[in-house]
């Protein structure tokens, strides 16, 4: 079998396994330090011969997740400054046969991670199974932290979204080679990687045909100046002048431990006195920036307007998606309903909701409620947002819901755990969320769903409509559609 595809920088070996073949850190813009450091990316150098593509390539400077969060969410670091690469993995060999005459939907995965971990690298995001399924499908890396969303004046804003920009536009230009169809390309992501999906839809780059956002929605956007209060209490801590200058004097080593002590101050007590309103609300220190050229307003305001109305979107969440930072870490139990109203109206939450949550689930313990009140406020009702502006500006809408409760640490449906589900990959390395025995039959159907929606455009049942609400509820031992589930407490945010 043919292992050699010619790409638009030189020609890369993959390897065959299974009926699929791998193509494994591609490289698709050029390293970003030295002189490309806080820079748009820029091409990488064309090289001659045939470049093997065996391995996952080097991921973006990161720290590692928390001690309690390592064995739930694998996160491999790979050295190297030739971080901005992508992995492709294909049903079609290169010479042309394959499984049909026409070229293969793509599927673009965009990582999680908080705008400042993960990579394409991590175990449970292995395409093979896409693949397997007659979807070519790409995983990418990109610049995170400081390096890829900090406010640094004398750089471009958005790095990592420019560089996310870049993958698309490598897909575009050289998918063709490894079977795809550039005109259907589906682009999705989870968390960071969903919040960077809707931001990417409300742009309207033509880089896409259909969108799958997975716990994550349009209503995360920095100000541009609660972004330099962010800047600059790193800057203070590095000792350095707050601009792209100032760190670029620095190792992204020696910023990555002042970056990570900032992004935990500000998830730990969301302030918006310190930090702004528009960081707080995230409660992530480091974002996508409205700079008021790439990213002009948030994407679920631009949403509504109809921006990316031509692109099908499929969205959802997870039942429980904050149990995951509260349960495993012990906050949850250490939590009274006073801490519950004060750390929910840093973010933004209006001061009358937590009462309102406490008379509908009056035997919630305060960790239980307040994992409900941030799941609702940076998941459910974002996502429910952004399905009602994309549908009523015309655009072909779905929604769904995971159900399914882990046995693992009390962190019944949560963030993240639908992953393994997605892309079949249950028994991947690190698969710590799901417990033991995760139900096969749930990752079938769900897997299933995102194939077909990539393939066909529709992933298996009624698109949503602002009246009747319909979920798709994915669950063990079935699923079902839900008229507009959670409605009491969705209809508190009216």
């Amino acid at each position: 079998m043919a292992d050699v595809v010619q790409t638009t920088y030189g020609k890369v070996r993959g390897t065959a396994r299974d009926g699929v073949t791998a193509f494994l850190g591609i490289p698709y813009a050029a390293p970003p330090f030295g002189p490309n450091r806080f820079q748009a990316p820029r091409p990488p150098e064309p090289w001659d011969g045939v470049r093997d593509a065996f391995e996952y390539g080097p991921t973006a400077p990161k720290p590692g997740y928390p001690k309690v969060f390592a064995s739930l969410l694998p996160d491999p670091e790979i050295p190297g400054d030739d971080c901005l690469n992508l992995n492709v993995w294909t049903p079609r060999v290169p010479d042309g046969s394959g499984p049909d005459d026409a070229g293969l939907p793509v599927m673009v995965w965009i990582h999680g991670g908080a705008f400042r971990n993960g990579s394409g690298a991590v175990p449970v995001y292995s395409g093979h199974t896409f693949a397997r399924d007659g979807v070519v499908c790409v995983t990418i890396n990109y610049r995170l932290g400081v390096e890829g969303f900090a406010h640094l004046p004398g750089a471009p804003l958005n790095r990592g979204l420019l560089d996310q920009i870049a993958a698309l536009e490598w897909v575009r230009d050289n998918i063709a080679a490894f079977g795809g169809d550039p005109a259907r390309v589906t682009v999705f992501g989870e968390s960071a990687g969903a919040m960077s999906v809707t931001t990417l839809l409300s742009l309207d780059l033509g880089l896409f045909h259909r969108a799958i956002a997975q716990s994550g929605a349009g209503s995360i956007a920095q100000d541009p100046d609660d972004a330099l209060l962010v800047v600059k209490e790193m800057a203070a801590r590095l000792g350095v002048e707050p601009t792209a200058e100032g760190f670029a004097a620095l190792d992204p080593a020696a910023i990555i431990p002042v970056q990570n002590a900032v992004a935990t101050e500000v998830a730990a007590l969301p302030d918006p006195g310190r930090w702004g309103a528009t960081t707080a609300a995230g409660g992530m220190a480091l974002t996508p920036v409205l700079d008021g050229e790439l990213i002009a307003r948030r994407p679920e305001d631009a949403i509504a307007a109809g921006a990316g109305r031509d692109v099908d979107l499929l969205i959802g969440y997870t039942t429980e998606e904050f149990r995951l930072f509260l349960m495993p870490t012990g906050i949850a139990a250490a939590l009274t309903d006073e801490l519950v109203g004060a750390v929910t109206a840093g973010m933004g939450v209006p001061p009358d909701l937590p009462a309102a949550y406490r008379a509908h689930h009056p035997d919630m313990a305060p960790g239980e409620l307040m994992a409900a009140i941030i799941t609702d406020s940076l998941f459910r009702i974002p996502a429910h947002r952004a399905a009602a502006g994309h549908t009523a500006s015309g655009g072909r809408t779905w929604m769904y819901e995971f159900a399914w409760r882990s046995p693992n640490q009390d962190l019944g449906a949560c963030h993240a755990l639908e992953l393994g589900f997605v892309f079949d990959n249950l028994t991947a390395e690190g698969q710590g969320l799901t417990g033991p025995n995760p139900p096969q039959g749930l990752a079938d159907r769900m897997h299933r769903a995102w194939t077909r929606f990539a393939a066909e455009g529709d992933p298996g049942w009624q698109p949503y409509d602002p009246e009747a609400r319909p979920v798709m509820v994915f669950d063990a031992p079935g699923d079902e559609i839900v008229p507009d589930p959670h409605s009491l407490d969705r209809k508190l945010w009216d």
